[in-house]
């Protein structure tokens, strides 16, 4: 979701931010980069060391991630370019479209509901529904389930090498969007969607 349908990076930095100043353990932008897009047990643990108890990861985790939605609900949030016209474009085709992302479900649904775009989707899988996070290919495997497609009809759309592996792994096809990452070894890179070939999606999808 984050670096392919919006861009919240200076969201997730600032709450990030404040609740580690808060927890007396302030880190830097480099820091807060260098985790940006894994799930919160791995960001606190990378922080504060192996032996963090799954309860302090839930407390501040959770923290963060009411501060992080309270920011968006605040300060709004846009779409990345061309992404409007590639989610209503698909619906308008006939594909299934999910969201499957390491957020928590609130937030995904606290950017939806800002955004006006939950309507699109047919599946959601959070950070809740999974036990394994990327390049392990679970979190798309599971929304591929929930679609009811098989993983070889899915294409995928990540801004992460790590997402892009996953989507692999999945045996899935992968356009990369360079959001955050210059290198994407994927099937297709574009800088933003609206640099998107109208048959992108057909070409890489492979015939039953």
């Amino acid at each position: 979701m984050d670096g392919t349908l919006l861009d919240s990076a200076e969201y997730h930095w600032l709450a990030w931010r404040d609740i580690m100043h808060r927890e007396g353990h302030p880190i830097t932008n480099e820091q807060f980069r260098a985790t940006f897009g894994q799930r919160n047990d791995t960001i606190l643990r990378s922080y504060f060391g192996p032996d963090l108890s799954d309860a302090e990861v839930a407390r501040i985790g959770d923290a963060k991630e009411i501060c992080y939605r309270e920011l968006v609900r605040e300060r709004g949030i846009a779409l990345l370019p061309g992404v409007g016209r590639w989610l209503a474009r698909l619906r308008e085709q006939g594909w299934r479209q999910a969201i499957a992302s390491a957020a928590p479900r609130a937030n995904i649904e606290a950017l939806s509901a800002v955004l006006g775009i939950a309507s699109f989707f047919d599946a959601l899988v959070s950070s809740e529904d999974v036990q394994r996070g990327k390049p392990d290919p679970q979190v798309f495997l599971l929304a591929a389930e929930r679609l009811k497609v098989p993983p070889v009809r899915c294409v995928v759309l990540e801004d992460a090498p790590a997402g892009i592996a996953a989507a692999h792994r999945a045996g899935m096809r992968a356009i990369g969007v360079r959001t955050t990452h210059a290198d994407l070894r994927a099937d297709i890179v574009v800088d933003t969607l609206d640099q998107l070939p109208d048959d992108a999606f057909d070409r890489l999808v492979v015939a039953p």
